[in-house]
């Protein structure tokens, strides 16, 4: 059986953590910024990790198992 292979949009948007979690950015950070307040566009700024009803889904995108 040939190996799977890594979703390579996945492979670009997504980081693994050292304790396994998964890391992403925000949305809603790139365009059209002039009505954003300051203070979302600064909280959009960090990292976050992905939900855990999520989480499946992204790592057979990422080809980590289940």
């Amino acid at each position: 059986m040939p190996k799977m292979k890594t979703n390579s949009s996945a492979k670009k948007r997504f980081s693994v953590t050292g304790t396994g979690k998964i890391k992403r950015k925000h949305a809603f950070k790139r365009h059209i910024l002039t009505k954003k307040e300051k203070d979302r566009k600064r909280a959009l700024r960090h990292d976050t990790m992905v939900h855990k009803s999520d989480m499946s889904n992204v790592k057979l995108m990422l080809v980590l198992g289940k």
